[in-house]
């Protein structure tokens, strides 16, 4: 395929600190196009290299398969285009004066796809399984400090902490902690999704495509396209035909070479985003366990060469927090450049010789995952280091992650406005990915508690701060860089706001001419 130039529109995506702050399938048919703009009428087609790998969102954790929950189901909070925490199906709450109690006011009217009514049962029903330890939910530690959870009529929920949490209403915005009906059949739903949102699930045909409608009773009012088609379409390449030809409207690639080959009329926004690549190291491995090991491996990792081989330099080298109120220093690291000598002084302080490592790689879930694991790969092997590379598809690769199950893992991890979001789950001790995390310890446990309890800024930035140089300080990972998504959109699809989180919620505004 012939390259083209691009002339990008840049979308640098404003993120918004107050709230932060306070707490070959190408050849299908295509779509039909939106003929009046006053009415709901049209399809969106939507490319995508993978399937959904699962419909349930307190357990998702795959990217697709977020996409598409985004949009079926709601959340007591969201974040809006500058991550702000706005309302959601709560349209407002009340926090006491001591933060130890919050009350939450439901919207009316609000139904689920099912006809169901939404009330405040559902959100208890709902948040008390998201905090059972049986079902290994993502976000259970989002409610750490959550004593109870009680609805107080039909529409209003309280909430009891046992301490103050600042950002317990932007933990309450993922989709992981999603509002389903207090009897819902898990089961069922795993097939047919039973939300409140803007979109409800039509038809899926497994590995081709998954369909969703328009919700017609919408809180947030009906969407102007009548439906958006998820159509798998394995390869970045024929994704881009597609858009070509006319048989796609829109995708988001995160690979900036296949964003250059996007031709006029197709229109590419990049976004910044808050997610961040790293090289996830289990210290609980006996190879692991000795920080000088990990030290010797996150010194002889060029940051900038990972980013500049795997993405083309489109991107920015990284600490371990992108929270854009409290970002991390990547000089702020016991190698802030790559250190060969040192790496090897800290195998010898290690008595270790001819070390052999073990890394689970996914391919299919993102562009660069496997040119960043070759090069990290030869990166080590000049230090004595073999990196044994084993290169799953998604589905597997979420399997072992998420049992911890790997002596290392290149990741691609999403970032939340708020740290404690992003970290809390899995770098304490009783966070719920604490076993993909492979590590903890009792400062940071006491850290990340002070940091949920402060309503400071500052008092929360140092704290923060804390914690990312024990992370670094420890070699709990090796953060690599955060990258850019780019959003492909044809001629006449208009209204679609890319997001820092990489979130697709504004699907809902998108019209078709």
């Amino acid at each position: 395929m012939a390259l083209f130039s691009l002339s990008r529109s840049r979308t640098t995506v404003a993120l918004g600190l107050t709230a932060v702050a306070a707490i070959a399938l190408s050849g299908c048919s295509p779509a039909s196009p939106n003929t009046d703009s006053d009415d709901t009428e049209g399809t969106l087609v939507v490319g995508v290299t993978t399937d959904v790998d699962t419909l349930l969102p307190w357990s998702a954790t795959q990217f697709q398969a977020i996409n598409v929950l985004q949009n079926t189901y709601g959340t007591l909070t969201e974040f809006d285009a500058d991550l702000n925490v706005v309302p959601g199906l709560a349209d407002s709450w009340d926090v006491s004066e001591d933060g130890l109690s919050l009350v939450f006011h439901l919207r009316e009217g609000v139904v689920f796809s099912d006809g169901s009514a939404f009330d405040a049962d559902d959100v208890v029903a709902s948040y008390d399984t998201i905090r059972d330890p049986q079902s290994a939910s993502i976000s259970a530690a989002n409610f750490a400090a959550v004593e109870s959870i009680a609805a107080t009529d039909p529409k209003t929920v309280t909430m009891t902490l046992t301490a103050a949490d600042a950002a317990l209403p932007s933990k309450l915005a993922p989709i992981t902690t999603a509002i389903l009906p207090s009897d819902v059949d898990l089961a069922a739903a795993e097939k047919t999704p039973v939300g409140t949102g803007a979109f409800t699930f039509e038809s899926r045909k497994a590995n081709e495509s998954l369909t969703l409608k328009a919700n017609p009773q919408f809180w947030g009012g009906e969407p102007k396209i009548a439906a958006v088609e998820f159509r798998v379409i394995p390869d970045d390449a024929a994704i881009v035909a597609a858009l070509q030809s006319g048989n796609v409207q829109m995708a988001v690639f995160d690979d900036a070479l296949v964003a250059d080959t996007v031709g006029a009329p197709v229109t590419i926004d990049e976004t910044p985003q808050l997610s961040y690549h790293a090289l996830q190291l289990n210290s609980r491995d006996a190879a692991l366990s000795d920080v000088n090991v990990r030290l010797a491996i996150s010194c002889a990792i060029d940051r900038q060469e990972v980013l500049d081989t795997a993405a083309l330099g489109e991107g920015e080298v990284t600490g371990p927090i992108t929270s854009p109120a409290f970002r991390s220093d990547p000089d702020e690291r016991p190698c802030p450049e790559v250190d060969g000598d040192k790496a090897k002084k800290y195998l010898q302080s290690a008595g270790v010789d001819n070390l052999t490592l073990k890394a689970i790689v996914m391919q299919g879930g993102y562009s660069t995952a496997v040119a960043e694991a070759e090069n990290i790969q030869a990166q080590l092997a000049k230090v004595g280091i073999t990196l044994e590379l084993e290169v799953l598809e998604s589905g597997a690769y979420v399997d072992r992650w998420v049992a911890g199950d790997f002596q290392l893992a290149v990741a691609l991890n999403g970032g939340q406005p708020d740290p404690d979001a992003s970290y809390g789950r899995y770098f304490t001790s009783t966070g719920n990915l604490n076993a993909v995390a492979g590590y903890s310890s009792p400062a940071l446990d006491g850290l990340f508690a002070a940091g949920r309890a402060s309503n400071d800024l500052d008092e929360r930035t140092e704290i923060y701060s804390e914690i990312a140089a024990e992370l670094e300080d420890q070699a709990a990972w090796v953060w690599l860089f955060t990258s850019f998504n780019y959003t492909a959109t044809a001629a006449g699809v208009d209204g679609f706001t890319p997001m820092a989180n990489g979130s697709m919620q504004f699907l809902r505004d998108v019209t078709l001419t």
